[in-house]
């Protein structure tokens, strides 16, 4: 289905990223990696899926721009690197919060801009952003995540109106919580913010959100990606798909 289309999926050495890698790798996509890792696994990655591997930092504007020139041009684009932080907002440091928002929305610009020119003179594209179910509806705790995804959703709105007629999508998929590093690394910062066990995080605050009470896959996410960027797809664009058990349907 994608032979002949390069896709460039940051954050995607684990997690919901790699997923998505593989799926697009499965379907014939020339997949470029970016993320952290050791390097034996990241080797091991690109050897499976045949796909690179640019290791740009991606909270560095210039680093950014370096990688998309040396990546070239791109045919679909999955900003899905994040981070989280989890404290009340009166503890919140400051330097979480800029980081933050420079890794889960300001990297989606850099890259977008830079990919966009290459799209509208080929006249087909497609921009695939991980937002969260928190693009929807808010946590306490969680400030600077919050305002990055309900961003990261108007940037996409905003973008899929400015190139509806270039042949190029723009798209969120807003995930609940999926089992990956990115929601067992806040279990701890959220035991010592609402002074609760593990057992207590997992099942009284995360589970808690999903009527499903499950956690949603890494590849639910990575099919419904690969949906978006099939032709079936085409008139899909400035839409928010929740994938979350539920969670935002209260």
């Amino acid at each position: 289905m994608l032979k002949d289309k390069r896709a460039l999926v940051t954050g995607s050495t684990s997690g919901i990223g790699l997923a998505i890698a593989r799926a697009l790798a499965a379907e014939g996509a020339a997949v470029i990696l970016n993320g952290f890792g050791e390097e034996a696994q990241i080797a091991q990655l690109c050897d499976e899926l045949g796909a690179s591997y640019n290791g740009a930092n991606l909270m560095d504007p210039a680093a950014i721009a370096a990688m998309m020139e040396a990546v070239g041009p791109v045919d679909i684009l999955v900003n899905n690197a994040g981070m989280q932080h989890v404290a009340p907002v009166e503890d919140f440091p400051p330097e979480k919060w800029d980081a933050i928002l420079a890794l889960n929305l300001t990297a989606a610009f850099h890259t977008t801009r830079l990919a966009v020119p290459g799209m509208k003179a080929r006249g087909w594209g497609r921009i695939i952003n991980t937002a969260s179910a928190h693009s929807l509806a808010a946590s306490p705790f969680k400030s600077a995540y919050v305002a990055a995804k309900h961003g990261l959703a108007g940037f996409t709105k905003t973008i899929a109106l400015e190139l509806a007629t270039h042949g190029i999508t723009a798209n969120c998929i807003s995930p609940g919580y999926v089992w990956t590093p990115l929601v067992e690394n806040q279990i701890p910062d959220t035991m010592a913010a609402r002074g609760m066990t593990r057992e207590q995080v997992v099942n009284d605050v995360l589970l808690a959100k999903q009527p499903t009470k499950r956690f949603v896959q890494p590849e639910d996410v990575a099919a419904l990606a690969l949906f978006l960027c099939g032709e079936a797809a085409g008139g899909i664009t400035g839409a928010n798909y929740a994938i979350d058990g539920g969670w935002t349907a209260e």
